[in-house]
């Protein structure tokens, strides 16, 4: 079995944000000729996530809107959590997007449903965070 592994770096400069990363991804994936085996993609931070949905705007809005009425933003006072940070409602919506997504190679490509795509979710952003992204098959 082989492995490879690559990190990819993100700095959004609003302090939230969805990228869709598939691109990066499959690239990484066609740079370790991995033909069958698994793809993990991982966010490196906790106030940042991975998920896979649908890239259609409206969606992403919504995403915003919902995870904002979860877990505001403002008052930061509000979280036990902030002193020396006001990012709480980050670690909060982190928990909700989640952490990693992992997704079957075959033939070279991964081996996605319909509209499904890999997206990094920014939660406190505007500093550098990685992404990793490891590769295992043959």
């Amino acid at each position: 079995m082989k492995s490879c592994h690559k990190e990819l770096w993100f700095e959004i400069p609003a302090r939230r944000g969805f990228v869709n990363i598939t691109p990066e991804v499959e690239r990484c994936l066609a740079e370790s000729g991995i033909q069958e085996g698994l793809c993990l993609v991982n966010a490196m931070h906790i106030t940042a996530s991975v998920f896979i949905n649908d890239d259609e705007a409206g969606l992403h809005h919504d995403y915003e809107v919902w995870l904002e009425r979860l877990a505001p933003h403002a008052p930061t006072s509000q979280y036990r959590h902030n002193g020396y940070e006001d990012n709480a409602d980050a670690h909060l919506k982190r928990q909700v997007m989640g952490r990693e997504v992992v997704v079957a190679v075959t033939a070279g490509k991964l081996h996605f449903g319909p509209w499904e795509q890999i997206f990094y979710g920014e939660f406190d952003g505007r500093r550098k965070k990685r992404v990793l992204v490891k590769i295992i098959g043959e």
